[in-house]
C-alpha cells in the first residue's frame, strides 16, 4: 500500500523542517510505500528553499510550487490530483496536526470506511476567534448536510483515493468533502486526534473565514440536493413568490373596492408587483439552469448518476 500525505504550505519555513522529521519517522515506521507532496502557496518567506533543500535529501518529498496564493482548497486539491497513492492524508503544515496519529487513521480505515475525519476535541486555540466561529459552522454544516461530524475544519483526514479523486474543490470547499463522498456511497467516520498549540508563524485564518464557509454551505446544498433538478429550487422560489404576490394584489384589490384604502395610500400594490417580476425572474432562472444542466452532462458526456458494478453484461 502506498500512502500519500498533501501539505498545503503558506510562509512555514521554521515549521516545515520539523515536521518533516516528525512525518519522516513515523511513516518510515509504518514499512509502507509513501510519499510527501508539499504544495508551496507562493509563500513570502523561504519555505520553498526549505523544501527545495529537503527534496534533494529525500526524493519521497516532492513539491508543487504556485505562481500566485490560491488559497488552502487550491492547494490541497493539487495536491490529491498529484498524489499516486492509494491513501491520501492531508494535513496542516503548521505543527497543529500531529504526524504520530496516522497510524490511528490507517487503522480506522481498515475497519471498511473510505474517509476517516479528525476530530480536534480538545482544540488548542483562541476560544473568540477560532473555537466561536468553528462550533457555530460545524453545527450548521451538520444540520445543513446530514452528515454528523463533529470537526470539519480539521485539516487532517485520511481517504481512499479512488472516492476522492473525482471531487472537484473550490471556495473553501476542502472541509466538505466528507458530507461530498457520504453522498455518493461512500463510509465516514471520525476519530480524536492530537491538536497542538502553534509554535512559530501566525494563522492563517480568521473569524472573517466563517462567513465564506457558510456561503460555500449554500452551493453544497444546492449542488446536493438541486444539481441534477434545478427548476425545482429556482421555481419553487419563484412559485411561492408569485403565490405571495397575488394575494397581496388581491387584499390591495379589495381594500380598495371596499373604499377601505386606495393604491397610493398602502404599499400592498407595489410589493405585489415585485413578488410577481420576482416570481416570474426565478422561473425563467430556473430554465435556464435546467438547460444548462443538460449541456453540462452532454459536453462532458457524463450521466448524472454512477454505476458501482454490473453483472452479465
Amino acid at each position: 500500500m502506498k500512502i500519500s500525505v498533501v501539505l498545503p504550505v503558506y510562509n512555514e519555513e521554521k515549521n516545515i523542517p520539523i515536521l518533516y522529521e516528525e512525518l519522516s519517522k513515523v511513516l518510515i515506521g509504518l514499512k509502507d510505500e509513501y510519499e510527501i507532496i508539499w504544495i508551496n502557496d507562493a509563500s513570502k518567506d523561504k519555505s520553498f528553499e526549505t523544501l527545495i533543500g529537503i527534496s534533494k535529501k529525500d526524493k519521497r518529498n516532492k513539491i508543487i510550487n504556485f505562481k500566485w496564493n490560491s488559497g488552502q482548497t487550491s492547494a490541497m486539491s493539487a495536491g490529491i490530483k498529484h498524489a499516486t497513492g492509494e491513501i491520501i492524508i492531508p494535513m496542516d503544515s503548521d505543527l497543529q496536526n500531529d504526524p504520530s496519529d496516522i497510524p490511528k487513521f490507517l487503522s480506522k480505515l481498515d475497519e471498511g470506511f473510505d474517509v476517516v475525519s479528525g476530530w480536534r476535541k480538545n482544540r488548542k486555540d483562541f476560544a473568540i476567534s477560532r473555537k466561536l466561529p468553528s462550533v457555530i459552522a460545524n453545527w450548521l454544516i451538520r444540520r445543513i448536510t446530514g452528515v454528523k461530524i463533529h470537526d470539519y475544519g480539521c485539516s487532517m483526514k485520511a481517504y481512499r483515493s479512488d472516492i476522492i479523486k473525482g471531487v472537484q474543490l473550490y471556495g473553501e470547499m476542502h472541509r466538505f468533502i466528507p458530507a461530498y463522498t457520504a453522498w455518493h456511497g461512500g463510509k465516514t467516520t471520525e476519530i480524536i486526534v492530537n491538536h497542538r498549540p502553534r509554535t512559530f508563524g501566525k494563522t492563517n485564518y480568521g473569524i472573517g473565514r466563517t462567513f465564506n464557509v457558510l456561503l460555500d454551505l449554500v452551493v453544497v446544498k444546492f449542488l446536493s440536493k438541486y444539481m441534477n433538478k434545478p427548476m425545482h429550487f429556482f421555481g419553487g422560489i419563484g412559485f411561492i413568490s408569485l403565490f405571495v404576490g397575488f394575494i397581496t394584489g388581491g387584499i390591495a384589490v379589495i381594500l380598495k373596492l371596499m373604499d377601505l384604502r386606495d393604491f397610493v395610500s398602502t404599499p400592498l400594490p407595489i410589493f405585489s408587483a415585485l413578488l410577481i417580476i420576482v416570481g416570474v425572474q426565478m422561473i425563467v432562472m430556473g430554465v435556464i439552469a435546467e438547460i444548462l444542466m443538460r449541456v453540462y452532462y452532454e459536453s462532458k458526456e457524463t450521466t448524472p448518476y454512477q454505476v458501482k458494478e454490473v453483472i452479465n453484461f
